[in-house]
């Protein structure tokens, strides 16, 4: 795909960087950099720009798959729309990815948290059973033991990766050179851009709304990935349709 941009260059030693230290600092580096749900104690406002460098320390092919991404499409895309432009386009996916995950997060937060407060509970009373694992179980004549462990898992719910900058920065490929024929790792045959990114973003959608991961792994932010593809889609979708230099995105 091309030499490496210095912006990307840049953004992989800040991942790596941030990933070796999380390796040294153990579960201190994600109670301070990794995005907490914002009604737990964690949660820091730094926290939303810092765990788009954060990645899981429990296996290297997170980090290891998001740097080759960023690699491979990322250089292209610096190449074609600048590094103004580049760096807008990723942090905007990046922050359209947290934005996602954390609506679908209080999606599951709010039904029992709800119930909780009509049965006369004050909001401190509930943080402060989701903080010890422990509540009266009178509350269950309110909401389900279903909707207290969607509660808890949200709660307790942390955020990391750059997964969401980088399916941001995919998808507006896909719109720039959305014929471009793309090779697959174990497929021989060549696949068009739009519509590799198209079955990427078909999975993850199956995958937010059936909780069923086709890649393996149960914990993947799949609306995340949602959410940094559409503001990537629409970012550069408006781009290349309103720019003043036509020649530039041919």
């Amino acid at each position: 795909m091309g030499r490496i941009t210095e912006t990307v260059k840049a953004l992989l030693i800040i991942n790596v960087i941030f990933f070796i230290g999380s390796l040294t600092l153990g579960d201190a580096a994600y109670k301070l950099f990794a995005l907490w749900f914002p009604k737990n104690g964690n949660f820091q406002i730094w926290q939303i720009a810092t765990h788009m460098f954060m990645h899981s320390q429990k296996t290297f092919a997170h980090i290891l798959f998001n740097m080759f991404m960023l690699y491979m499409f990322g250089s292209h895309m610096e190449n074609a729309i600048g590094q103004r432009k580049f760096l807008f386009l990723y942090f905007s996916a990046g922050l359209g990815a947290m934005l996602l995950q954390l609506a679908f997060y209080y999606f599951n937060f709010q039904p029992a948290y709800q119930s909780f407060i009509e049965a006369g509970f004050s909001n401190e009373e509930i943080i402060g059973f989701l903080d010890s694992g422990r509540y009266n179980t009178s509350v269950l004549k309110y909401t389900t033991e279903e909707s207290v462990s969607d509660m808890f898992g949200a709660y307790h719910s942390l955020m990391v990766g750059a997964s969401g900058a980088i399916a941001g920065v995919i998808a507006a490929f896909a719109v720039l050179f959305p014929n471009l024929p793309l090779y697959l790792m174990f497929i021989p045959v060549p696949i068009k851009a739009k519509y590799l990114v198209a079955g990427y973003f078909v999975l993850d959608l199956f995958g937010g709304i059936t909780g069923q991961s086709v890649y393996g792994a149960t914990n993947i932010a799949h609306w995340a990935h949602i959410g940094g593809a559409v503001i990537g889609f629409i970012t550069m979708w408006y781009w290349k349709k309103n720019s003043f230099n036509q020649n530039r995105w041919n």
